[in-house]
């Protein structure tokens, strides 16, 4: 994993980083993350990262309440 080259650590899934992401899934996939986004109103980002923080911790929302217990 590459280090941060930023002073702060990101909290949140940046647009770019999503749009990455996206384009290396199926394209079901792409289509089922879009049609979620639209349904309940937020960036297609948020719904990958909410996607993966409750991957990670099934009580979180976003990836700043994720709490992986490994």
């Amino acid at each position: 994993m590459r280090p941060s080259t930023e002073k702060e650590p990101l909290e949140h899934l940046s647009p770019v980083a999503a749009w990455v992401i996206l384009v290396a899934l199926p394209t079901k996939i792409q289509e089922a993350f879009e049609r979620r986004a639209v349904e309940i109103e937020y960036p297609v980002e948020a719904v990958i990262e909410m996607a993966l923080a409750g991957f990670l911790d099934n009580e979180s929302l976003s990836f700043t309440d994720c709490q992986p217990r490994y």
